[in-house]
């Protein structure tokens, strides 16, 4: 159940939407966030000419086990080491505040607390891959922007899922920011691909992933 103060948000998100303005919403588990979560972050901000983008950390990833996750802060704070020097990249724990578990719910929040803000949901085309397995994944195409980045190893796989085959009807090309303020409108971009994963640093740097990846986050 979603808390009842869903209204309640800090006052710096509030002064950041006193006029009309375009966010994008990058959410997940980031876990750990990394170097491709910030390609795709700054690749957004430019070739879409978006005001901000805000990262949702997610509490916990309905389709993930919880004992695959790091605890909570720590993936927190991962993503704001590698935000760090990024002003237009904010950081934020507003799902586990708002106990918001999906994310169609974050979305309506949002856009019910700052209706004249047009929000754009950014995600990986990993997540395209699997995006029919969400909950309430069609209303969620009906209600906001999408905007998918590139990711290998998943180019082919995306572009064959049940998410791409209904959405493709609405595909805008990527530069199209003036067609943001209604959906449903889908745009996939090809980008220059970065080869960095979560996976890949847990895998690689075992239980101490958090604590050696935020110590190299600052060259980011």
């Amino acid at each position: 159940m979603i808390k009842k103060n869903i209204l309640h948000h800090p006052s710096s998100i509030i002064r950041s939407l006193q006029s009309n303005r375009t966010i994008g919403l990058l959410g997940g588990s980031f876990n750990p966030a990394h170097g491709g979560h910030l390609h795709i972050t700054l690749h957004a901000l430019k070739s879409l000419k978006l005001d901000e983008v805000w990262w949702l950390v997610s509490p916990h990833n309905p389709l993930k086990s919880p004992s695959s996750l790091a605890a909570y802060e720590e993936r927190l704070q991962s993503a704001r080491n590698i935000a760090a020097h990024h002003k237009r990249i904010r950081v934020l724990d507003i799902e586990a505040r708002l106990g918001a578990r999906y994310s169609y719910q974050t979305i309506a929040l949002l856009k019910r607390r700052f209706p004249s803000t047009n929000f754009v949901w950014l995600m990986g085309a990993d997540n395209l891959a699997q995006f029919h397995r969400w909950r309430r994944w069609q209303h969620i195409l009906s209600t906001i922007p999408i905007v998918v980045f590139d990711r290998a190893p998943y180019s082919h796989t995306s572009l064959r899922s049940k998410t791409y085959l209904r959405a493709h009807k609405f595909l805008l090309k990527a530069n199209n920011i003036n067609r943001f303020d209604h959906a449903p409108c889908f745009v996939f971009v090809h980008l220059r691909r970065d080869p960095l994963s979560s996976t890949t640093i847990r895998k690689t740097l075992g239980k101490g992933a958090f604590l050696r990846h935020n110590e190299n986050a600052g060259c980011c």
